[in-house]
C-alpha cells in the first residue's frame, strides 16, 4: 500500500477530542489534522513526538491533513486504522499470506451474521468459504503487540460473529495487522478488556483462526512483513 502522496513531517502538539491532531510542521505552521483512529493511541500520542502528515486527496476536504505515522524509539508506527483491511487485501491478492493462500476471489466490506460486515470474504472453486477479520494494532508493550488498546464491545461481537461462521461449517479467520516492525509477539491486552480477551480465547478453542503479522513501514508506503507467534492467554 503506497501513500498517494509524499507524506510532510512535523512534532505533534497535541491529540484531542478523539480524532484531532495540532501538528507543528518542520517550517514552523501549526495545522489540525484529522486521526483515523477511535483508540486510546497508548504510547502514540506523546507531546512532541515526531509524526508525519499525508495531505488529502480531496483539495476540498474541511480538515487538508491526515495522520499516517510517528516515530517511537527509533521506529515507525502507523495510526491509521482505515489502512490495514488494504494491506490484508493487497498482502492476499499477492500470495504473501501462507495461511489464505489459494483464494481467488476477495471482497471487501460484505454483510453477514446479524447486521455486521466482514472486512474481507475470500473464495475460490472447491474450497468453503474464508471470512477474514481484519485488526489494526499498534499498541506495544514491552516486547508484544497487544490488542485492544481500549475496552471494544464491537471487536467482541466480531468474535461471536466469526464463531458462528464455523459452527455452520464456514472457515473464519481473526487477522491481526501490526503496524509496526518492532514487536516479537502477539497476545490480547486482557488486562485493558478481559471480556475481548476472554472471548478471543473462546473463538479460537471453536475453531476461528488467529493469526498475526507485522508491516514493514516506510515513508512511501506499508506492507506486510512478517508472522508473529501468538500467546492468546493475555497480558495478565
Amino acid at each position: 500500500m503506497l501513500f498517494h502522496a509524499p507524506l510532510v513531517r512535523g512534532r505533534l502538539v497535541r491529540r484531542y477530542k478523539r480524532f484531532l491532531a495540532d501538528v507543528e510542521l518542520d517550517g514552523g505552521a501549526v495545522v489540525t489534522a484529522h486521526i483515523a483512529n477511535t483508540g486510546a493511541m497508548l504510547g502514540l500520542d506523546r507531546p512532541g513526538i515526531e509524526v508525519w502528515l499525508s495531505p488529502a486527496a480531496n483539495p476540498g476536504r474541511k480538515l487538508p491533513w491526515s495522520w499516517e505515522l510517528c516515530r517511537i524509539d527509533g521506529h515507525l508506527v502507523g495510526v491509521n486504522t482505515a489502512h490495514p483491511n488494504a494491506i490484508a487485501a493487497e498482502a492476499v491478492r499477492d500470495g504473501r499470506i501462507a495461511e489464505l493462500a489459494g483464494y481467488e476471489h476477495i471482497r471487501r466490506e460484505v454483510r453477514y451474521g446479524r447486521n455486521s460486515r466482514i472486512d474481507l470474504l475470500l473464495g475460490a472453486a472447491g474450497r468453503p468459504t474464508c471470512h477474514v477479520e481484519v485488526k489494526n494494532v499498534h499498541l506495544r508493550r514491552g516486547d508484544w503487540a497487544e490488542f485492544p488498546d481500549a475496552v471494544t464491545a464491537r471487536g467482541t461481537k466480531h468474535l461471536a460473529e466469526l464463531r458462528g461462521v464455523v459452527a455452520e461449517g464456514g472457515r473464519a479467520v481473526m487477522f491481526y495487522v501490526v503496524q509496526r516492525g518492532d514487536c516479537r509477539a502477539f497476545r490480547p491486552a486482557s488486562d485493558i478488556d478481559p471480556a475481548y480477551a476472554a472471548a478471543l480465547l473462546d473463538a479460537a478453542r471453536d475453531g476461528v483462526e488467529v493469526i498475526c503479522y507485522t508491516c514493514v513501514l516506510s515513508l512511501e508506503g506499508i506492507t506486510l512483513g512478517e508472522r508473529l507467534p501468538l500467546s492468546l492467554g493475555g497480558s495478565r
